[in-house]
């Protein structure tokens, strides 16, 4: 037991002072290859904690060998911009002025609800409240708001279509029928749902409303009263 609690000191000591050494970019916003050599160290550092068997020298050196592998990927991706889009990849806009780029969601494996989850933790609930919104290297979500983004978005809008796809749920909580969002889509040049990427609408009527390939549109539903 006492060898262990001494093995596992040591490498606590070495894994804090080369994640010091490794930066503070490390420790906060990590880039791709920055998750998988921390993730190759953790896994390093196990094993000489629990098996006591193996040199403990080995891990120190399976671990200094990642560190200036980490170095050595770090200048690269500081000197040479075209290896920092390999290691690290670049932002994808997912929102433009033109609405939603589903060529880019699908670039980084996402949808249309993934997005609109990313926006409403971003503080912004409506589609069209924001002019851009991207996707950093490093995962985390931006968005850029339209000036007057507060006032379209003063009720909750919900998913009536998601890419080709009608969202029973939400159709009865607007105490509507699929055949009456069927006609407004006909109405504005959508034949079926399938081509719709999506069709969101608030409690006020507010509609967002774009087409596979398209710009998108917002306008207003005659509602004699507030939904919610």
């Amino acid at each position: 037991m006492g060898l262990i609690f001494i093995r596992t000191v040591i490498i606590f000591v070495t894994l804090l002072f080369v994640l010091r050494l490794m930066g503070k970019r490390q420790i906060g916003e990590m880039q791709p290859f920055e998750l998988v050599i921390t993730l190759i160290i953790a896994d390093l550092a196990c094993i000489p904690m629990a098996d006591t068997t193996i040199p403990l020298l080995y891990g120190i050196v399976a671990i200094a060998t990642i560190f200036l592998l980490h170095q050595i990927v770090c200048i690269l991706d500081l000197t040479f911009k075209p290896m920092k889009k390999i290691l690290s990849g670049s932002p994808s806009i997912v929102v433009n002025k033109n609405g939603i780029d589903n060529s880019q969601l699908k670039k980084n494996n996402l949808d249309v609800s993934d997005l609109i989850e990313s926006l409403r933790g971003a503080g912004y609930f409506s589609l069209d409240s924001v002019d851009y919104a991207l996707y950093e290297a490093n995962g985390s979500f931006s968005a850029l708001p339209k000036p007057d983004y507060e006032s379209r978005q003063n009720s909750l809008p919900v998913v009536i279509v998601d890419e080709g796809k009608f969202e029973e749920k939400n159709i009865a909580l607007t105490k509507r029928t699929k055949s009456y969002y069927l006609d407004i889509l006909k109405a504005h040049g959508c034949k079926s749902e399938k081509k719709a990427l999506v069709f969101t609408v608030d409690g006020n009527g507010r509609v967002y409303l774009q087409k596979m390939g398209e710009k998108f549109e917002a306008f207003e539903l005659n509602w004699e009263e507030k939904l919610w």
